[in-house]
């Protein structure tokens, strides 16, 4: 899945641990219920975030939280209860203050293509203002990491 504003291809990919489909987030067909795919891409994106240094207690000790305001995830096929799967966490650097992640979602027996999403999130401040510019510690983590922009 392609942001419409995206120009660049990704800078940073973590590849979670398998993680097994529980009967909670199945329907009475033991096939995984829809809305439960937001769930996966976020355990996801916390992993990325742990494994590169942009968790959320890092952007929280800046000063910021970093809402959703834009989710789209595309369905390919189903993963059903007691499966095994992947997340795979693209980061997408772009110039704009906000911070683009694409995913996919594979079954860990075959790495059969089950989802892909989207994500864009935003920088608000702890008191409710939104940031338009990217704040200085995101800058430093992309420079930290090599991230030019597109």
């Amino acid at each position: 899945m392609k942001h419409k504003d995206k120009a660049a291809q990704p800078a940073l990919t973590f590849r979670s641990q398998p993680m097994r489909v529980r009967f909670n987030e199945t329907d009475s067909m033991g096939v995984v219920w829809h809305g439960n795919y937001a769930k996966f891409i976020e355990a996801g994106r916390e992993e990325f975030g742990n494994a590169y240094g942009l968790n959320y207690d890092n952007v929280l000790g800046h000063g910021f939280y970093i809402p959703i305001v834009e989710m789209n995830i595309k369905y390919k096929h189903s993963l059903s209860y007691d499966d095994s799967y992947i997340v795979e966490t693209a980061y997408i650097p772009c110039v704009a203050a906000k911070i683009l992640f694409e995913y996919k979602v594979f079954r860990a027996s075959d790495m059969l293509l089950a989802a892909e999403a989207s994500t864009v999130q935003v920088f608000q401040h702890i008191g409710g203002d939104l940031e338009l510019c990217n704040p200085d510690f995101y800058l430093d983590w992309q420079a930290n990491w090599g991230i030019s922009h597109p």
